[in-house]
């Protein structure tokens, strides 16, 4: 009996072993989980600010794309008022040179002008200009269509249709501003005096009170011309309304 006894005791030693040693290697099969887990975590979370940071660099660098195009877009607009103030301004001058002409010197052996050099505005148009500036605007509205009908291809046509306009609208002809108006900015969109045509379109439509094509013509430049002087006064006007 004793020895069965014995034998018992063993067994029972032998299951409360195996017992705990299961049990410890459920712990550490548990802590490995756990941490395997963790680690998981920890990844997707440098992952995630990974993605985060990528974001960021591509919307800032979008943002740079906007900014560049943008300045982009003021640089050719201040380009177009520029070159547009340089012809008037030559056709100014030749008007000043005309009024008080210079002691006539004879030159020898002068050499002719260079093919392609830029001489200002033709004579005619010059002509045509001084016209308009003395406010003589019937005679100026047959000088610059003269002027048109001899030069039919010349740099200056959207200039000269312009002009045409401004005397129409300073007679009070809004019917025929407004076509040439229209004329100049729809068939000359990239001519310096596009913005100036829909701003004084916007003007005459206003005039002849239909004030909402006004003001959709003064959103359009401001939409087509945003850095302009004209859309400065269209933005001005819309305000104002």
């Amino acid at each position: 009996m004793v020895t069965g006894r014995r034998w018992i005791a063993f067994l029972v030693l032998c299951l409360a072993l195996t017992g705990c040693a299961a049990n410890d290697l459920m712990l550490k099969r548990q802590s490995e989980t756990e941490a395997r887990v963790e680690h998981l975590i920890q990844t997707t979370r440098k992952g995630d600010q990974r993605a985060n940071d990528l974001a960021g660099q591509i919307q800032s660098q979008d943002d740079q794309a906007k900014v560049a195009a943008s300045q982009i877009k003021r640089l050719e607009d201040t380009i177009r008022e520029l070159r547009k103030s340089q012809d008037e301004l030559k056709a100014r001058f030749i008007l000043l040179s005309n009024q008080t002409p210079p002691p006539k010197i004879e030159v020898v052996n002068q050499e002719p002008p260079a093919k392609g050099r830029d001489t200002g505005p033709p004579a005619d148009y010059v002509k045509a200009f001084g016209l308009y500036s003395a406010n003589n605007f019937p005679e100026a509205i047959t000088a610059f269509e003269t002027f048109l009908k001899n030069n039919p291809q010349s740099e200056y046509t959207a200039n000269a249709l312009y002009w045409i306009g401004e005397c129409h609208y300073s007679l009070s002809d809004l019917p025929k501003a407004k076509d040439i108006c229209f004329n100049v900015a729809g068939n000359y969109p990239n001519s310096p005096k596009a913005p100036d045509a829909l701003l004084k379109l916007g003007y005459t439509l206003a005039a002849m009170k239909e004030k909402d094509k006004a003001n959709a013509i003064f959103e359009n430049l401001i939409k087509s011309y945003p850095s302009s002087p004209a859309a400065a006064k269209a933005r001005e006007r819309l305000t104002a309304n």
